[in-house]
């Protein structure tokens, strides 16, 4: 991607969706304090956790709600550096919403299994602030309003996901096999803005749109492009 065509806040948004993973910083008593979480990011940007009472850095959020996440792409070569990553900086607290609790049920099947034990707990975490660092020399500082994605186009895309799911889930299994490049049983299990979400059992790969969509036309568009690319079309 040639510097003049690379987007920033849009990276940075994309990096935050196929997240699966990432390193969370909390304060113990002053001193930084660093974890391995599985975040799932929501629809407006922000990160859903889900993590146990047992654990330090739940202790540390309850005493004081900042922290960051790091969150890693590929790198581009052999060499570390060249990774695409962001630094994710805001504050987190409980939530107990039904429609977080099934979005990062989505992205992370598997936690079915622990979801419900009494000493777990999901957190959202809020954006104030990100650090991109698309590789060298590609540094950005970014405010939360840089990354937030269109409000409107949000609601509409939300507004019609299960819609789209459903059409695609029941119509289309072949065409969801050929964007994911393998063969399979492959489900949609979430769409949003910027891309979907396909899951073969417990396997879920993130797969983005070229460009940001702002409605159910555009997304049904993108999943024809999609579907034309990936049967060679």
């Amino acid at each position: 991607m040639a510097d003049d065509e690379y987007d920033p806040p849009l990276e940075a948004r994309r990096l935050l969706r196929s997240a699966r993973v990432g390193t969370l910083a909390t304060s113990d008593k002053g001193h930084p304090f660093a974890s391995l979480v599985t975040p799932a990011c929501l629809p407006d940007g922000s990160l859903a956790i889900l993590v146990s009472k047992l654990s330090e850095h739940t202790r540390h959020l309850a005493a004081d709600p900042r922290c960051s996440v790091l969150l890693a792409g590929v790198p581009e070569t052999v060499n570390p550096q060249t990774t695409p990553r962001v630094t994710f900086i805001g504050s987190a607290e409980v939530v107990e919403d039904k429609k977080l609790r099934a979005r990062f049920l989505t992205v992370h099947p598997y936690a079915e299994l622990y979801a419900g034990f009494g000493d777990f707990s999901f957190w959202r975490i809020k954006p104030e602030a990100l650090r991109l660092v698309g590789g060298f020399g590609r540094a950005y500082r970014l405010k939360a309003s840089d990354v937030a994605p269109d409000p409107e186009a949000m609601k509409a895309v939300l507004a019609a996901e299960a819609g789209i799911l459903e059409h695609c889930n029941r119509d289309h299994a072949a065409a969801l096999a050929a964007i994911a490049g393998s063969a399979g049983d492959w489900r949609m299990v979430a769409v949003d803005v910027d891309g979907f979400d396909l899951a073969l059992e417990e396997r879920v790969v993130r797969i983005p749109f070229a460009a940001p969509v702002k409605d159910a036309a555009e997304v049904r568009r993108e999943l024809v492009r999609m579907v034309t690319e990936g049967r060679g079309g």
